[in-house]
């Protein structure tokens, strides 16, 4: 949008300036509540973009993520703004809990509305300060409780700047995510304003992979769209595996999980993925891969219900493209390459 004057919770934030403030949220229980926002104006005019997490209170990979990002030396070159919302759902981080204490799910809130319940009028304030000032926005998720996920970037491939920056990212995988009614990622497009949505690790818990990741991954994004200059480093572009469909499979009775794949494993149409033994008696039931394709989520809980989600596989059909683009993401790469070059370069010590 790259408007001279630039207004946020009732401040105007120069350029060049890096900015807190503190927008106000509905009282709990006669206690005021806050969304702290961090606003980073560059002195050039560009794209403005923002970065959250936390919508599910419970999901704090992308508070660190955040935490990480703003503390980059490259971030004094930005062109245009970037907004960082480490905490959506205030509430639901207190009580370590996904949903807002009237127990309902933020993110199916949008866009919300000022007379509605909590988490309506939670959206409709985060939307109405924040999206709707901004050309894009990144938004940070892990899995639910209990189950873990693959880093992966969800959505719209079918828009080519989307799936352009989607790629840039650099996650694993790239998967195309049908819109979720009230979501976030819904409202936004329905509004012109695309969203990436970056799914990774587990809920309660950080993942150092997970988090690397993500922080070299919104500086590829804010790369690919000019906002900031590009790697004086050369190195190989990681290639994402590209998934057009997925599915989560469900367990065919109750009892112990024995599972034989893990996250990022390929899997053949009807391999067995993983046994559910009864704890007391003799049988075992196998789970079954419905195609051919990539584990990009799985539970992380042993005792499970018949209907219980269990595995989400990424179709992708070329297996052994699949093995080899995941050695693209190996730990050891990570850690010692491209953090490396983060930490050298350009995190503030």
């Amino acid at each position: 949008m790259g408007a001279e004057k630039f207004i946020i919770g009732g401040s105007e934030i120069p350029k060049g300036t890096n900015t807190i403030i503190n927008i106000d949220l509905p009282k709990l229980y006669n206690t005021p509540t806050q969304l702290p926002v961090r606003i980073i104006r560059g002195k050039r005019n560009g794209p403005t973009v923002f970065i959250s997490a936390a919508i599910h209170g419970d999901e704090l990979n992308g508070i660190e993520i955040i935490r990480r990002l703003r503390k980059l030396n490259i971030l004094k070159k930005l062109k245009g703004t970037l907004i960082l919302v480490p905490v959506v759902n205030v509430y639901g981080m207190m009580n370590l809990s996904r949903y807002l204490p009237d127990r309902r799910d933020l993110n199916r809130s949008f866009p919300g509305s000022s007379k509605g319940s909590l988490a309506s009028r939670v959206a409709k304030i985060f939307f109405d300060e924040i999206v709707s000032k901004c050309d894009l926005g990144i938004d940070l998720h892990t899995a639910s409780i209990h189950k873990s996920n693959l880093p992966q970037i969800r959505t719209n491939i079918k828009d080519e700047n989307t799936f352009r920056l989607a790629k840039a990212f650099e996650a694993p995988v790239v998967l195309h995510s049908e819109l979720r009614d009230g979501s976030l990622r819904a409202t936004s497009q329905e509004m012109g304003v695309p969203i990436l949505l970056y799914e990774a690790g587990e809920a309660l818990r950080f993942d150092e992979k997970s988090i690397r990741i993500g922080v070299k991954g919104i500086v590829n994004v804010l790369r690919a769209n000019e906002m900031l200059p590009k790697s004086t480093h050369r190195r190989a572009v990681k290639i994402p595996i590209i998934s057009k469909e997925s599915r989560w499979i469900r367990s065919v009775e109750s009892g112990m999980l024995r599972t034989i794949k893990a996250l990022g494993d390929t899997v053949e149409q009807d391999e067995v993925i993983a046994y559910i033994d009864e704890p007391l008696g003799d049988n075992s039931f196998g789970i079954l891969s419905p195609f051919d394709g990539i584990i990009i989520g799985k539970s992380e809980i042993p005792l499970i219900q018949e209907g219980d989600a269990v595995f989400h596989i990424a179709k992708f059909k070329n297996l052994d493209l699949a093995d080899n683009k995941m050695e693209y993401f190996a730990e050891d790469a990570i850690e010692q390459s491209e953090f490396h070059e983060l930490n050298n370069e350009e995190i503030i010590e």
